[in-house]
């Protein structure tokens, strides 16, 4: 496939570098001009259990590109979106289909103002990556990538991007009930990004205070109300584990909403808990400890 990786950050750079090491015809379409000095002139490299390697692909700036892409992966945070599709337009053709599997609720309808609804894929995935330094990518850890066409329907296409990224060592499923697992990520990121931004503290340190533990069991319970108000089926418990979870297992770990904020830079709460509390209004749900979160993190950029 022709693939355009948007966003060459450690998440774009680790699909991008596993599926052009499988074959595949992928080119990054990036915003940073160091980035792209830094990739054309070294490489990317990427480094994890099974492979250390560096990987020579195209990367410019969207206006430096020209002809259609199969498919479009945008890997940017959510405030950054809607300006990276618009930037990638020329590049959609009448085949051309656009993933998401960004942080979040909200990402796919600001693609599908520039690629058809039916033709955009959702999807979740918890595989780990660090961006050490631009072009530098480590990936220490398993996971997993669920995905599935974001009108619902079943489509080949989503079949064969789900293949496509297996085959690159992106264990990947085609899954129908994608929306569940989007909601879970979204309930663990609500509670566990924006409680250690707002306190300013380890995932670890979060997780030994009573008082922190029922601010995240009452972020958890509201967007779980959320999701299953608008026919979503969320697992309670499994929700529940994974950050029980994380508070064993990631004690010295700080979020990326906290390490956003620690760097001066703009968080994706919009996105996350932001997101959660405008469809909790929309479907007649309280979320006070969301809105709560949201407004104090929204203090803290400034």
């Amino acid at each position: 496939m022709k693939i355009a990786i948007v966003g060459a950050g450690a998440m774009g750079g680790l699909f991008g570098a596993r599926l052009a090491l499988a074959g595949q015809d992928v080119s990054f379409v990036e915003a940073s001009d160091h980035a792209i000095e830094v990739i054309s002139r070294h490489g990317l490299r990427l480094d994890t259990p099974d492979v250390q390697t560096t990987v020579q692909v195209p990367i410019a700036r969207a206006a430096q590109l020209s002809g259609h892409f199969d498919l479009l992966v945008i890997f940017t945070k959510g405030f950054h979106t809607a300006a990276a599709i618009d930037s990638v337009r020329h590049l959609v053709g009448p085949d051309t289909w656009a993933l998401s599997v960004q942080n979040g609720l909200g990402n796919a309808e600001l693609i599908a103002g520039v690629v058809p609804a039916e033709r955009v894929i959702v999807g979740m995935t918890n595989l780990p990556a660090d961006l050490v330094a631009p072009g530098v990518v480590h990936s220490h850890g398993e996971g997993h990538v669920n995905l599935w066409s974001y009108s619902g329907k079943e489509s080949p296409v989503v079949q064969k991007v789900a293949a496509v990224f297996s085959r690159a060592g992106l264990p990947c499923e085609a899954d129908p009930q994608v929306q569940v697992a989007i909601w879970e990520k979204v309930a663990f990121n609500a509670a566990l990004n924006s409680v250690c931004a707002v306190t300013r503290q380890t995932v670890g340190a979060v997780g030994s205070s009573e008082q922190g533990r029922q601010v995240l069991a009452s972020i958890l319970a509201e967007t779980v109300a959320v999701a299953r108000a608008n026919g979503i089926a969320v697992d309670s418990e499994r929700v529940n584990a994974a950050v029980d979870h994380a508070l064993r297992n990631h004690q010295q770990h700080k979020p990326s909403m906290l390490q956003d904020l620690e760097a001066g830079r703009k968080t994706e709460i919009d996105f996350i808990n932001g997101a959660v509390v405008a469809q909790g209004k929309r479907l007649g749900v309280a979320t006070p400890v969301l809105q709560a979160l949201y407004n104090l993190v929204k203090v803290s950029e400034g």
